[in-house]
């Protein structure tokens, strides 16, 4: 796999991606943020994301059927891709190596 880096707020929503399994989509995965991290995000940027993390391979997404509540508009549902998974994994492995370094934050991470 090339080497991929994401800004910080892409591996957010990857992150959220990840959590929220069956249920990630635009406004709960805005919603996990803002309950979560206490961090107001919009729902746009949130969308732009999805379809930037989509195009680098790192999600797949599918239409889910419509709703009455959504006034009959289907919602694209996003899944993580192995790939996204696989940087998720590496991404946290150097981050807690990093951390490690630190000798006024000597801990781990479980």
């Amino acid at each position: 796999m090339n080497k991929e880096y994401l800004g910080e707020f892409e591996e957010l929503v990857l992150t959220m991606v990840a959590l929220l399994g069956e249920e990630a989509y635009g406004n709960p995965i805005v919603a996990e943020i803002k309950s979560r991290l206490d961090r107001e995000v919009n729902l746009s940027a949130v969308h732009v994301t999805l379809y930037r993390l989509e195009d680098k391979g790192l999600v797949t997404s599918e239409m889910g059927g419509s709703t009455k509540e959504r006034g009959g508009r289907r919602k694209r549902i996003f899944t993580i891709s192995h790939a996204g998974i696989a940087l998720l994994k590496t991404m946290k492995e150097s981050r807690q190596e990093l951390w490690s370094l630190i000798p006024q934050l000597n801990f781990t991470f479980s």
